[in-house]
């Protein structure tokens, strides 16, 4: 396996510098390099300036590529260099050298960790997830290839909508252009560096801000953003749900960029705060319109609660004032946020799993769709809860995960007729799975706080002569020795049950098997030879039920339904249902002739939904050759491409 995934190295490489390289700039502009807080945002800066890019890029007739992202980039370069040139009285200060060394060490270490852990889930650089959703990010990557256009306007051609999150899509085409592989190498090399890189470090941003100064919360944060199965793992086998999963490992670093406008101190320092919320909050929105509600409602909650605190501590009018003031603030612009952001949820019919208490139980301890609780997890979080109870001026750290949890509990434990569920939930199409991984996002802060409080309990309770006098002589080494044997528990979360029962569904999901949803190893090795002989103005027609239409991605050879829920016109239509009685039905060959179809690829009958219902593509599959189809490639059973002749 090792070997393969050397062919993924470059795209790889270039993903992650992409997620890296723009938001390190403007960071290292604005806040200079010396700070640990401010360069942990570096790679959700980079998500919102790539997204940013592609919506602006047509805009002014720019093709997608480096040239706008570089543009953008220089801009916000600029704006932040030039509020850093603002005088202020205090200058923050630089980060302590050991501080900095805990984040980099910590950074690298999980960011290996969850690296190996999904590179081998997907087993090789090459493989697809045999999901249903993943027919249309596989295409729509391509449709942006082919036409140098990731703009939320542009692809959402492939499903004919006007308007499609690009913020996972844009990075993805902009690595194959840089890279020049295939699609199915460049998405899993895209998704690597989202879990790999973006996700840690998100979480390493949020435990820096909530636990300035503390390098047992930066281990304990990174670690146990490893050992969780809700997410990111879940994503990468239901649905799947690749810009849901962008947008959700935004939500840390969207998180600790309020708590860093809420801390700061200075004019200059605020200014440049409030433009990284904002920021961050497009990058999200980009990504996902509904990590951009959860994120809304994650930051809402703590803001009130963290506003209370602040009003029952200084006892002023103005803190009274604002603790009063928030909540209807807020529940204003989120009844609003809900109104735009409504799905129809009861259209799409996802229905609870567990009854309310099941799911409470399941929220409380992190482990949604039966996932077994990991020990070390259960611990941090049981440590995080009792420490909420000895400190409740910590609460707000706590609210996000009391949302989620109601949010999780509505979808998966209550009635379908719950009319609470039907509002709150319908962001996420009342789908359970969406909302319960949104859970560990939510818990890591609380568990962190749990390693912290025990981290700083232990010194108190071990006060012997003999540890006291050791740790007066060499008080670094000690505490160096600690974050290392607390680094190596913590770490033991990656190889719990949790996560590995996710990561083993996600490493069934891609698998080029017989009995495969999408592709078989058959099917991939005939699209894989499509343009060996299929001219690039060639039209494909192909059922998009059973992967053949997947054609487009693997070659750019265009089809007529790049998605499931596409709008076919009539002829298309029509063909997908007649094709096989092109020899009996003269209205078929002129059909034919009108949408300038060349090709049929046909991989039988059975289709992503796991039933061999052709589903209005009867007349597209199971065919045999005649006067106007001639068989011109087959391997295996059912992978089979006819040329239409004589129309």
């Amino acid at each position: 396996m090792v070997g393969a995934w050397w062919d993924a190295v470059p795209a790889f490489l270039i993903a992650v510098g992409i997620l890296v390289v723009p938001g390190a700039a403007v960071v290292a502009a604005g806040w200079g390099v010396r700070r640990v807080g401010p360069l942990l945002f570096a790679p959700a800066l980079s998500v919102s300036i790539v997204g940013a890019s592609a919506v602006l890029a047509p805009l002014v007739g720019l093709r997608w590529g480096l040239l706008p992202v570089a543009v953008v980039a220089a801009v916000a370069v600029g704006i932040a260099g030039a509020i850093r040139l603002i005088r202020e009285p205090q200058r923050p200060s630089a980060d302590r050298t050991a501080l900095r060394v805990t984040a980099a060490i910590v950074a690298l270490v999980a960011c290996a960790v969850i690296g190996i852990q999904f590179a081998t889930a997907f087993g090789a650089p090459d493989t697809i997830a045999q999901r249903f959703d993943n027919i249309v990010h596989l295409n729509t990557v391509r449709y942006a290839i082919e036409t140098a256009n990731a703009s939320p306007f542009s692809i959402g051609a492939t499903s004919d909508i006007p308007f499609y999150p690009s913020g996972w899509h844009a990075p993805a085409a902009l690595t194959a252009a840089l890279s020049g592989a295939s699609v199915p190498i460049v998405v899993n090399a895209v998704n690597l560096a989202i879990v790999a890189v973006l996700w840690p470090t998100g979480n390493l941003a949020l435990a820096a801000q909530l636990f300035p100064g503390r390098r047992i919360a930066l281990v304990a944060a990174g670690m146990l953003a490893t050992g969780f199965g809700a997410f990111p793992a879940l994503f990468y086998n239901w649905g799947v749900l690749y810009p849901n999963a962008l947008g959700y490992a935004l939500i840390p670093a969207a998180l600790a960029s309020l708590v860093l406008l809420r801390h700061v101190s200075g004019g200059r320092q605020r200014v440049l705060a409030a433009l990284l919320l904002a920021a961050m909050m497009v990058g999200v929105f980009l990504a996902h319109p509904n990590a951009f509600v959860a994120t809304f409602a994650f930051a809402g909650a703590y803001l009130v609660a963290d506003f209370v605190v602040v009003a029952v501590r200084r006892r002023t009018r103005l803190a009274i004032a604002l603790a009063a003031a928030a909540p209807v603030i807020l529940l204003a612009a989120g009844a609003a946020l809900w109104r735009v952001a409504t799905t129809n949820a009861a259209v799409w019919g996802w229905t609870p799993w567990e009854s309310t208490s099941s799911a409470l139980y399941h929220a409380l301890t992190v482990t949604p769709r039966g996932y077994v609780p990991t020990a070390v997890i259960a611990v941090s979080l049981l440590l995080g809860f009792v420490a909420l109870v000895r400190r409740p001026q910590r609460i707000p750290l706590a609210m996000p995960f009391a949302v989620a949890t109601l949010l999780y509990v509505l979808a998966a434990g209550t009635s379908v007729d719950n009319p609470l569920r039907a509002v709150l939930t319908d962001p996420w199409y009342s789908d359970p799975n969406r909302l319960a991984a949104l859970l560990p996002i939510a818990a890591i802060p609380i568990a962190t706080l749990g390693i912290t409080d025990l981290a700083s309990a232990i010194p108190r309770w071990t006060r012997t002569w003999w540890v006291s006098a050791q740790a007066s002589r060499r008080p670094t080494a000690w505490a160096n020795a600690g974050l290392v044997a607390a680094g190596a528990v913590l770490a033991s979360a990656a190889l719990g049950p949790n996560v590995s029962m996710a990561l083993a569904q996600v490493h069934e999901a891609h698998q080029y098997r017989d009995d495969a949803l999408l592709l078989t190893a058959e099917e991939r090795a005939v699209l894989e030879r499509l343009s060996t002989y299929a001219e690039p103005e060639s039209l494909i027609i192909a059922s998009p039920r059973t992967g053949a239409n997947l054609a487009y991605a693997f070659t750019g050879i265009p089809v007529t339904e790049p998605h499931i829920f596409g709008l076919p016109d009539g002829d298309e239509t029509f063909l997908a249902q007649n094709l096989s009685r092109i020899d009996a039905d003269p209205a078929v060959c002129a059909a034919v002739s009108r949408v300038g179809v060349d090709y049929v690829v046909d991989f039988g009958s059975r289709d992503v939904m796991g039933t061999t219902d052709p589903a209005g593509h009867g007349g597209i599959v199971n065919l045999d050759e005649g006067q106007h189809l001639t068989l011109v490639d087959a391997e295996g059973p059912d992978a089979r491409v006819f040329r239409i002749r004589g129309c």
